[in-house]
């Protein structure tokens, strides 16, 4: 006898149950808790030593099990603290690939109570530079492909210890040397965390997001946050399992493939979500559909998240047949807008053994805060689906009164997994925020059953493969080339990345660049992925309001015909 998923998440949810609601004041706000949420990441992580000798982190050749990387959190925490002077809510920054590294440094630095800052590693030098310097971090840990972008400027870092590994070429001085470390840690015979104790509401991570203006601001989460987080997503699998009704086979260690960076909110919510639930966690270099397929048929991938240009590709693979029907069971698709056609096409391909979701979410919501999945899903492949359990939605006009549903407006969300704020940027926490409400910049409508539908965005972002491109920090930039007169970037449809960046642009009199000229200024200047795919030569203005802004939706509707 099956259930609906109603009927499931009042069992789950009922007093006594595993997901019991609880009511809880924090800084004068009222909140839905988890009542038997863990009180901190700490405290996730302390029940790993549990898993013994199963396998935890798998990349390319590489395997650790999670015995051994409780040892190697166990050490690398105490080293932070003896030998770098790390103490509760200091800063460690983390600049890596998705190397098993990364997830050892993130788990001993929120095990000690310091704050991880997870550097993207798309940036350039100076943007990491910036990052650093405005968390104010004691330690950096990158690899080499960072470490050479920083460059001479490593020196001039306000930093008391720099620990890198998989390095290429010369080392620098002061550098302390993964490999090494990880040698001399396995020879004190460390296997206990430091004692620290960490409160659910202490800081825990510090995820940097721009924001219309370009300039980065560090959105500050708490362990609540995260842990809220880390619950809704069991229950998102329990809701699953409980639908599906009793099964009398033994379960198999659960198996992810990451594909999300883990500096992106995604990323990171793979990550310890993987943890809490003693998965297999598989990361790659880089993206390849072709190895990635490989992975899933060797690793017997139960699921995986990723951005609707890595979903289409997956789909689109000849390979994919080589999957067993009984691994993959979950594919969870965001980052962007997901075009309906993908959802149709995994009920379809996969015959309904595979179950689509979709969670929408931003840095500062800690993740998915409205989700859409299973049959709902199917059913209506263009909503982003209804809040999390505990979230609160709205959607409100231009003075922050709420709108009936049918109408669009902006869409605010509140909750104990959002964020209180930004990182030493009052003004912008106060921009953004209003009595625990943040303010998404998207436009939505909500139906009478409660689905949400995002329609547009009032912040000038372009989503590219999952990345998000802020226009002023681009336009910027491209406005220090002594040719530009004028410029404003939009994003255009795109097959592939879902959305590319275009830069139309007024060229000065008596000047006359060429579209790789800028584009290889921009290079120089920022990511890869931020640098405009396409520039277009303007004679005609901008166009413009009355009060200067342009009308970009009007200048991308122009493009489009």
């Amino acid at each position: 006898m099956t259930i609906s998923r109603e009927e499931a998440v009042r069992a789950l949810t009922t007093a006594g149950a595993p997901f019991e609601l609880d009511e809880l004041t924090v800084d004068g706000l009222r909140w839905r808790v988890f009542k038997n949420a863990p009180a901190s990441l700490r405290d996730v992580f302390a029940t790993t030593a549990v898993h013994g000798d199963k396998d935890f982190l798998v990349y390319r050749d590489e395997r650790i099990t999670y015995r051994e990387h409780f040892a190697l959190v166990a050490g690398l925490a105490r080293h932070l603290a003896d030998h770098c002077g790390v103490r509760k809510g200091d800063r460690v920054a983390i600049g890596l690939r998705n190397y098993p590294e990364w997830v050892t440094s993130f788990w001993a630095t929120v095990s000690l109570g310091a704050i991880a800052v997870p550097l993207n590693a798309w940036w350039t030098g100076s943007e990491l530079t910036y990052a650093i310097r405005d968390s104010g971090s004691r330690v950096l840990i990158v690899d080499g492909e960072r470490l050479d972008r920083l460059g001479y400027g490593l020196a001039d870092l306000p930093v008391d210890a720099v620990i890198a590994c998989r390095l290429r070429g010369e080392i620098p001085e002061h550098v302390v040397v993964w490999e090494q470390l990880r040698t001399d840690l396995a020879d004190t015979g460390t296997t206990g965390l430091p004692d620290v104790e960490v409160a659910p509401d202490d800081p825990a991570t510090i995820m940097y997001t721009s924001g219309t203006t370009g300039e980065p601001k560090g959105a500050l989460a708490t362990h609540r946050n995260h842990c809220t987080n880390i619950m809704n997503t069991l229950l998102f699998g329990a809701v699953a399992l409980a639908m599906a009704g009793p099964s009398s086979d033994e379960a198999p260690q659960p198996a992810s493939l990451q594909v999300f960076p883990f500096f992106h909110i995604g990323g990171l919510t793979g990550l310890y979500v993987s943890t809490a639930i003693g998965s297999k966690l598989v990361t790659m270099y880089k993206w390849d559909v072709e190895e990635a397929v490989e992975i899933l048929a060797k690793e017997r991938i139960t699921s995986t998240a990723v951005v609707p240009m890595i979903l289409r590709q997956l789909l689109e693979s000849p390979q994919l047949e080589q999957v067993p029907p009984d691994a993959l069971a979950a594919i969870a698709a965001g980052g962007a807008p997901v075009p309906p056609d993908l959802i149709r096409r995994i009920g379809s391909q996969f015959e309904s053994r595979v179950s689509p979701a979709n969670g929408y979410g931003l840095t500062e919501t800690t993740s998915a805060v409205v989700v859409n999945s299973g049959e709902d899903y199917l059913s209506r492949p263009d909503s982003i689906g209804r809040p999390v359990l505990g979230a609160d939605v709205k959607i409100v006009d231009d003075r922050g009164d709420e709108l009936p549903d049918g109408v669009v407006g902006e869409l605010w969300v509140r909750g104990p997994n959002v964020v209180g704020g930004y990182w030493n940027k009052p003004e912008a926490t106060a921009e953004a925020f209003t009595d625990g409400w943040f303010h998404s910049g998207d436009l939505a409508r909500r139906d009478d059953e409660g689905f949400l539908y995002v329609v547009d965005r009032l912040k000038d972002v372009v989503i590219r493969g999952g990345e998000n491109v802020y226009s002023a920090e681009v336009e910027a930039v491209l406005f220090e080339h002594p040719a530009v007169a004028d410029v404003a970037i939009v994003g255009l449809p795109h097959a592939v990345y879902g959305e590319e960046v275009v830069a139309v642009v007024n060229v000065r009199e008596g000047h006359e660049p060429s579209a790789g000229e800028l584009q290889q200024f921009a290079a120089e200047r920022l990511a890869r992925f931020k640098v405009p795919s396409q520039l277009v030569f303007r004679c005609e203005p901008l166009p413009r309001t009355a009060t200067g802004k342009v009308l970009k939706r009007e200048l991308r509707d122009e493009l489009i015909r």
